[in-house]
């Protein structure tokens, strides 16, 4: 293992350029923020300048400096997860390993961070590995997205190229909030030619294809909430009875049933939305859908 082209695996931790960035904070309550921040260099046998000069500078990065004299108790959620950062920042490593490092704080506080772990990134420019179940903020924070499943890598890519281009039903699902509509669907055909059929809605040409025809059995079509369009609009249409709105200010949500009782969420934007018991058709372009195989590999 390489970090910033030096071998590593022989070294002992201190010495790998490392730092890691807790879920719980880490913090030593009997300690105020100025000798947390400072614990790490003073363990090492760092000389008090050094320390003093690593203190300083992460305070100033952090706006930690008017709380330096408190206690983790004194201090909010936001506040020691600043601390915990800043305790990384001291050391001057090549890697921070940022481990859900925000899912012990409120929805406000999560968008905060989010902010400022970004900001940090571009002051810093080091690498940052960051684990998180999140994909709100997988999407918002990185370069590089590594989706994981039971082990296993599923996908690698830019926020935007799994977004739009899933490698599988898994990526597609994951990736997205809401998440991507799944409908059970049949691909038929004779040779090279090919059709889907989704219930009762009329057989329509896969949407185009990454390189090879899709296999004749079971399959999932998925299409995103932000890509239904409103009555008579689009390549494939249907109707489908409303069941809850989520108005969310500019945004709602509709919930709705299609005939086959297959749930579908609606995005809509434009300020028209149904009442629960009404019926709706929606549609949407091919050219913005999705096909999956029976395994949920990309089909199309």
């Amino acid at each position: 293992m390489r970090i910033d082209g030096r071998r590593v695996e022989g070294l002992e931790p201190a010495d790998r350029g490392i730092a890691m960035v807790f879920q719980s904070y880490a913090l030593y309550p009997h300690m105020s923020v100025e000798q947390n921040l400072g614990f790490g260099l003073k363990m090492n046998g760092a000389p008090k300048e050094r320390i003093a000069a690593g203190v300083a500078e992460a305070a100033r990065i952090l706006q930690l400096g008017p709380l330096l004299k408190r206690k983790p108790a004194q201090l909010s959620g936001g506040q020691r997860q600043r601390v915990a950062i800043g305790r990384a920042i001291v050391r001057e490593p090549k890697v921070f390993l940022f481990d859900e490092p925000l899912s012990n704080l409120d929805a406000e506080l999560r968008v905060q961070m989010r902010v400022e772990i970004a900001k940090l990134h571009q002051q810093l420019g080091n690498t940052m590995i960051y684990v998180t179940h999140d994909q709100t903020e997988a999407m918002t924070l990185a370069d590089k997205i590594v989706v994981l499943r039971a082990g296993r890598v599923e996908q690698v890519g830019r926020p935007l190229d799994l977004y739009e281009n899933p490698d599988n039903a898994f990526v597609a699902g994951f990736i997205g909030s809401p998440r991507m509509n799944f409908f059970d669907a049949t691909v038929e055909g004779d040779g090279a030619a090919r059709a889907v059929r989704v219930g009762d809605w009329a057989p329509f040409a896969p949407p185009p294809a990454p390189g090879r025809a899709p296999a004749l059995g079971p399959a999932k079509l998925g299409v995103r909430p932000e890509h239904f369009m409103p009555a008579a609009a689009g390549d494939v249409r249907f109707p489908a009875k409303v069941e809850v709105v989520e108005r969310l200010g500019g945004t709602a949500y509709v919930h709705a049933r299609a005939a086959d009782g297959a749930a579908v969420v609606v995005e809509r934007r434009d300020g028209e939305t149904a009442k629960p018991g009404d019926t709706v058709e929606v549609g949407f372009a091919l050219k913005d859908a999705r096909l999956f195989d029976a395994e949920g590999r990309r089909a199309a």
